[in-house]
């Protein structure tokens, strides 16, 4: 292992900016990047294609669980874009459609689920040197990470990033669908039985409603920098 590398744990609500900012702070620090919802959202996508979610949009808790091991999620880096790898297909427009956003909350919050892509999340930062962006990365993924941060902004500038995402890639969404989804998200993400979002304790803080992204890119690097060189001590 690499005493001078740490773990950077990024959680948060969705669309709070958190990934873009993990990504960027990944690159300019040459460690690896691990979308943890995108992981959650890949196990969403293979449960809506064999037919593991039920037309009243409740999932089919039993078969997903049998179906678990042969779930194989991955991440390939191509032209400083990272996409993500279901089952050795690249998924990473379909899994960012309104569609799959509006189950992943339901299939993130089985235990199971949760269980098993902890578990393949630990692996990936065993040797350290990773910024990993999520939900319950700082309280249970690595609740001793080196650097901690928890991303929030309010529902409604939440949304507008999103709705932009979504419209820039032809998707047809109303604002107040992409407004209801995030409230909706929200309020399971926080209520579920197993790791509910939560700000870990020792984490710092970002509201970054009205920040730009080069602002919180320079902010997220400069709390790198004073962490890393406290850890060097």
């Amino acid at each position: 292992m690499n005493s001078d590398k740490i773990i950077i744990a990024i959680d948060g609500y969705s669309s709070s900016g958190k990934s873009t900012m993990a990504r960027m702070l990944a690159k300019t620090i040459c460690y690896r990047y691990i979308d943890s919802g995108a992981m959650y959202r890949a196990v969403t996508l293979y449960a809506m294609d064999h037919a593991l979610i039920n037309t009243d949009g409740t999932v089919d808790t039993a078969g997903l669980i049998a179906s678990l091991d042969d779930i194989n999620i991955d991440f390939k880096l191509e032209n400083d874009s990272q996409y993500t790898i279901l089952n050795g297909v690249v998924v990473e427009d379909r899994i960012r459609s309104l569609e799959v956003s509006g189950h992943v909350s339901p299939v993130a919050a089985i235990p199971e689920v949760r269980h098993s892509l902890v578990k393949m999340q630990r692996e990936m930062g065993a040797t350290k040197g990773i910024v990993m962006d999520g939900r319950d990365i700082g309280t249970v993924v690595f609740p001793d990470a080196e650097m901690k941060v928890f991303c929030d902004a309010s529902p409604e500038r939440r949304a507008e990033r999103r709705y932009k995402e979504l419209t820039a890639k032809g998707e047809n969404v109303t604002f107040e669908e992409v407004l209801a989804n995030v409230v909706n998200r929200d309020r399971i993400d926080e209520s579920r039985d197993e790791s509910p979002l939560r700000c870990a304790h020792d984490a710092i803080r970002l509201d970054n409603s009205s920040m730009s992204i080069d602002e919180q890119n320079e902010w997220l690097l400069e709390l790198y920098q004073k962490t890393i060189s406290r850890h060097n001590l």
